[in-house]
């Protein structure tokens, strides 16, 4: 069942240390301006994604719907992004495709001002699988409709279903169907924790699509998580498997610092954690920086838990812009920062 896998996933990220072994984030640090020359009343965190006006430049990343416990948990998330006017994704809709009844766990996110809504779909979803055919347009449709959504994402997942025990895997024609769905739907291309890099950020380009979510290596690693569930199911070949691949993909600012030149709009996630870790992806080019894991954490607490725990990333942000004379997003992003460590290593063979 769906339902229940996604339960099993919300479960395993909140309760395991699911992240990657190294967060590439640490490896970013930022230059201080001993002389910042500006008024820290006067800093402006606001920022313009795609038309839609932020008032800061952070996305509550796609998670979960699908069960009875996701719409409470999409509920304080949507609280507080409206709260707070950053933007939100919900987790695949896929389940809502065969079972109409479990909508009100993705669409309670419309019954808030929340100024940019994200549908989401996987891209396996798009082609014939073994058992499923392909998800429609008009599915699209419905999916975006059930939470009046401004974009639709379409993630990639391939390492977390090549994981995944009931899985899918054929992904070949994907990205022809890719073309199609970009011609009809405001797109946003998603990775699911293994990063793009730059020669796949221009084939996604050229389908069409508006944005990329570039969900790279330091945060919840998707095999580590799909390791607990073949653990838990006594399946050893994919538990093996999910160890083995912890680590696979490519790291978020490594994908940032490649996919910045491509003249499309670019959402660092994966690994991010606080304040300083937005201010990094900003800096190293990116338009919005997005949580999702460390997110899920706090919204299992309930909404003041997590609305504390927003207001203290952004007041870690609109410190570092302050230490750097950046009055606003644009002028933070033109900042000077330097590379060391494991992530130095990376973009010297790339």
């Amino acid at each position: 069942m769906i339902e229940n896998r996604k339960l099993d996933h919300v479960n395993i990220v909140i309760e395991k240390d699911v992240n990657a072994h190294h967060n590439y984030w640490d490896d970013v640090t930022i230059i201080h301006q001993t002389l910042p020359e500006i008024n820290y009343d006067e800093i402006d965190l606001s920022t313009d994604f795609l038309g839609r006006r932020l008032k800061y430049p952070i996305i509550i990343e796609s998670m979960t719907g699908g069960f009875p416990e996701a719409k409470k948990l999409n509920e304080t998330m949507a609280k507080v992004a409206a709260e707070l006017q950053i933007g939100m994704g919900v987790g695949s809709e896929r389940v809502l495709l065969k079972n109409k009844d479990v909508i009100d766990t993705f669409s309670v996110i419309k019954e808030y001002d929340i100024p940019l809504r994200i549908a989401n779909i996987g891209a396996p979803q798009l082609i014939n699988q073994k058992v499923d055919s392909q998800v429609t347009d008009e599915d699209l449709s419905f999916i975006m409709d059930a939470l009046n959504a401004h974009f639709l994402d379409i993630h990639l997942n391939f390492l977390q279903e090549v994981v995944q025990p009931e899985g899918d895997r054929n992904a070949k024609g994907i990205e022809q169907r890719l073309y199609q769905v970009c011609r009809n739907f405001p797109v946003i291309i998603k990775e699911t924790g293994a990063g793009i890099d730059y020669n796949t950020g221009l084939r996604l380009k050229r389908t069409g699509a508006l944005a990329l979510d570039v969900a790279g290596v330091s945060g919840t690693s998707f095999a580590a998580v799909e390791y607990y569930r073949a653990k838990g199911m006594g399946d050893k070949k994919r538990e093996r498997l999910g160890q083995a691949l912890w680590d696979w993909g490519i790291p978020s600012p490594v994908s940032v610092i490649q996919l910045k030149n491509l003249a499309m709009k670019i959402i660092a996630s994966g690994g991010i954690r606080n304040g300083i870790d937005v201010s990094r992806a900003l800096i190293l080019g990116a338009d919005l920086a997005g949580m999702a894991g460390h997110v899920m954490k706090y919204a299992s607490l309930g909404y003041d838990q997590l609305l504390e725990e927003m207001e203290m990333i952004i007041e870690e942000l609109k410190a570092v812009m302050f230490l750097t004379g950046s009055k606003n997003i644009e002028a933070l992003q033109k900042k000077k920062y330097i590379v060391q460590g494991q992530l130095k290593e990376w973009l010297s063979q790339i």
